[in-house]
């Protein structure tokens, strides 16, 4: 019996992964399939150069979804500098995003705490249309 091929997964990004970022999500390969847009539960950190989630809590995190293979996940892994323990630069989630009305279960890379200690929240939730 053949393998069956990898089931798809699904990402969340909210920083300069999105389209027209610095790390520009369709700039990888194998390219992703763009989805749509959306938002999550949490609150968004300036870090400088580009920005951290901390899910839940009463605000908002604008970003977009998108379809990735799991080659593509694995250097997401690596530029968000996962580690197995969560001691990691961004700790790597799973949340169900709004898109069309439906819940699209997403990875979502989370700014470890220690991270944001002393950094201004951006009160919009949106990385492009921070002040």
């Amino acid at each position: 019996m053949p393998d069956s091929p990898p089931i798809p997964r699904h990402v969340f990004v909210y920083g300069t992964l999105r389209a027209g970022g610095s790390n520009d999500i369709a700039r990888f390969s194998p390219a992703p399939l763009r989805i749509g847009e959306g938002v999550i539960a949490g609150t968004l950190y300036d870090l400088g150069a580009y920005p951290g989630a901390v899910l839940g809590g009463e605000g908002w995190v604008q970003g977009e979804i998108y379809r990735i293979a799991p080659a593509l996940e694995a250097q997401l892994d690596a530029l968000e500098e996962v580690r197995p323990d969560d001691s990691g630069e961004y700790i790597k989630r799973e949340v169900q995003v709004r898109v069309a009305g439906a819940a699209l279960c997403c990875l979502v890379y989370e700014i470890h705490p220690d991270r944001i200690a002393g950094r201004a929240p951006i009160a919009s939730g949106d990385w492009f249309r921070r002040d």
